[in-house]
């Protein structure tokens, strides 16, 4: 296939790895038993096989080198949305099974998990791998939604695995596909079916983190190529003078990426939907912030300006959080009454019919394109599809009327005009930044380690990640230490915990000590394009939230 100058330097960029796993005698320290970080009871019943499992670290076992293993067969799935690094995960698990054994092969199954089941897959050989390294994108075998759930779809793995002598399946996923990893590993244990599952941290939301997991893939190439865009468009609103940039970015259940790219470029107002709910905000009282802002900045004569808002805000504003969720139930009761309805104004007669008296009034008290945006299709999980609701242009919407109605009250003296934009596709294929690239592959590498010391319902784990990568903590974190009990579809379902912004954490302390000056001048930074190639200090920066958290 053809390829640009900077894919052809890039493929010969080696990513560093932890020294225990460069070592190539990797030894493992097993720790202390581990529980669920909430509802262990009922965790530890439902995966009875693979709870209390020890977290497990790699270290360099010394010597002249380990031992050739037997060879065996391993498969690799690609599940949910892309993030920057896939194709290094698989690269570094390529790599490391060769380590172990030259002779060991690894296919990788067709667009997500319906690959497993269906039987749809590719020997992943170095040519193909080669193609790949250090490249953005999921298109090596593709990826999809399907989620492993049912027991029928535990056997047709069974039967795929045993047909390619697989001893281990590694799925590449955010926290529901690593959930459903879990739940694989517990099904295959109890069979006695002699396959170990292991998972890797993907996700450019950033939830997907905790003691174990320092960040998820993906996220440090997302918020760089959203940073470089929103500096941009800072320059330009410096440059202008006119406009207000209201910008929507992904992050539907947490506002990592929405803080990342502040604190990486600055703007004037960044809304974060955990301080919403913190605070008990409604809908007014975001608009009344914004609008205040802005009508600072206009008696300033600066009435040009930049806003981050989450995709998920709308979630976060307890009034509407509790509408939704009575809304999901309500819908997951009554789905095929409500389904019957194809029209939308009467999918909202019937919701509004449906809900308690308190919720009712607050759904017909929203704005027209939010109401009929909770009245359309859900998610898999049964959920609102808050990124479809345009938060940005709502909100643009509603400060340009207080405005107007400030003006006539002589409290607003400025201009107000907006452009509106949503990053979110935009960052999910990158090609990786440096360490990404170094990250992934070495979470692939520690993948293939896990598999190799006889591992299952652990998810790949490399930790001391704002060290240089020589200094990186190779290991594994039993996937069922990391769950709890939330509702799914109406029913309570055993998922890993998302990671929210914590408001006394050091990435949020720091920005909520800067936003008054950022909001009253213009303090913009136009951070620039991902660097591949120079200075360690400019190409080998971890996130300003890792940083800030290890500070």
């Amino acid at each position: 296939m053809a390829i640009s100058a900077l894919q052809k330097a890039r493929a010969q960029y080696s990513p560093k790895l932890p020294s225990s796993i460069a070592s190539g005698n990797v030894k493992i320290k097993e720790g202390a038993a581990t529980q669920s970080v909430a509802d262990q009871d009922e965790i530890k019943k439902l995966f009875p096989n693979t709870y209390g499992m020890p977290i497990v670290t790699f270290e360099n076992g010394g010597g002249c080198g380990k031992a050739s293993m037997p060879a065996f067969n391993v498969g690799v799935i690609l599940s949910g949305g892309q993030a920057p690094g896939g194709h290094n995960v698989i690269s570094g698990i390529f790599d490391g099974l060769k380590s172990i054994n030259k002779d060991c092969k690894l296919y990788g199954f067709l667009g997500g998990p319906s690959g497993l089941v269906d039987h749809k897959y590719i020997e992943l050989t170095s040519a193909i791998i080669d193609e790949y390294r250090n490249t953005g994108g999921f298109d090596i075998i593709g990826s999809g939604r399907t989620k492993l759930e049912e027991v029928e779809q535990f056997d047709k793995g069974i039967e795929i695995c045993n047909k390619l002598g697989i001893k281990a399946l590694i799925i590449i996923g955010g926290d529901d596909s690593n959930t459903n990893a879990c739940v694989l590993a517990e099904y295959y244990l109890q069979k006695k079916a002699g396959i170990q599952v292991i998972g890797c941290p993907k996700t450019i939301d950033g939830d997907l983190k905790n003691e174990m997991i320092e960040t998820s893939f993906g996220f440090d190439t997302a918020t760089k190529v959203y940073s470089e865009v929103i500096g941009n468009i800072q320059r330009d609103a410096n440059s202008a003078k006119k406009y207000w940039h209201f910008i929507k970015l992904m992050g539907r259940s947490a506002s990592h990426v929405t803080l990342e790219c502040a604190l990486q470029t600055q703007p004037n107002i960044t809304l974060v939907g955990e301080e919403v709910e913190a605070k008990n905000q409604t809908l007014d009282d975001i608009v009344n912030y914004i609008a205040g802002i802005v009508a600072n900045r206009a008696a300033k004569g600066m009435n040009f300006g930049t806003l981050l808002v989450p995709e998920g805000l709308i979630e976060f504003i307890p009034a509407i959080k509790k509408l939704i969720s009575e809304l999901n139930d309500m819908l997951a009761a009554n789905q095929a009454e409500f389904d019957k309805y194809e029209n939308v104004d009467q999918k909202i007669k019937f919701i509004v019919d449906h809900l308690s008296k308190e919720n009712a009034a607050i759904f017909e008290s929203l704005p027209t394109a939010v109401s009929k945006q909770l009245a359309l299709e859900r998610d898999p999980h049964g959920n609102v599809q808050v990124s479809l609701i345009e938060t940005e242009q709502l909100l643009a919407e509603m400060v340009s009327k207080k405005l107007a109605a400030w003006k006539k009250e002589g409290k607003f003296v400025g201009k107000f005009s907006t452009q509106h934009h949503f990053f979110g596709y935009e960052g999910r294929c990158a090609a990786p930044s440096n360490f990404d690239a170094d990250y992934c592959y070495s979470l692939g590498q520690v993948a293939a380690q896990l598999i190799a010391s006889g591992k299952t319902g652990y998810m790949s784990s490399v930790r001391n990640t704002t060290k240089p990568a020589d200094q990186w903590l190779a290991g594994g974190i039993p996937i069922t230490a990391m769950m709890n009990m939330e509702k799914r579809n109406g029913k309570m379902k055993p998922v890993i915990q998302k990671a929210l912004v914590k408001l006394d954490g050091g990435p949020f302390t720091f920005f909520a000590s800067k936003r008054d000056e950022w909001a009253n001048n213009t303090c913009y930074i136009y951070p620039g394009p991902i660097q591949y190639f120079g200075p360690s200090e400019v190409c080998d920066q971890t996130t300003k939230t890792l940083q800030l958290e290890h500070k």
